[in-house]
């Protein structure tokens, strides 16, 4: 059992890491981080080891059209931004990635956001 809650969280992520990498393939990775103010969201190849797509509450675009990035409406919006920034660089099918975060609350709206947009997972 892990001391505090930030070794939990890391222990979840780890063993989340764990699953998709034995059994999503070739496909590339939607990884979700959420802080307490703020949502981010990247598309990552491990193969190469690079990110392909990012969005995130702090980018000028997407704050201008938001009041906080700690709730479920700026997930939503980042969500529709990575989906949108993914199919430009032609990828459709992803795996996610919610690292130690349940799956709820932004998390899930920003998931549900990104299929809407067009991602398969």
């Amino acid at each position: 059992m892990a001391k505090n809650r930030h070794a939990a969280r890391r222990i979840r992520s780890e063993r989340v890491r764990y699953q998709i990498a034995r059994t999503c393939g070739d496909r590339p990775r939607l990884s979700v981080f959420r802080s307490v103010s703020h949502i981010y969201a990247q598309i990552i190849d491990d193969k190469q080891g690079r990110t392909i797509a990012a969005a995130s509450t702090l980018e000028e675009s997407i704050r201008t059209q938001i009041k906080s990035g700690g709730n479920k409406e700026a997930a939503v919006l980042v969500g529709r931004y990575i989906a949108e920034r993914a199919l430009q660089a032609n990828i459709r099918e992803v795996v996610f990635d919610r690292g130690g975060c349940l799956f709820h609350g932004r998390v899930k709206a920003l998931a549900d956001s990104a299929r809407e947009g067009g991602l398969e997972f």
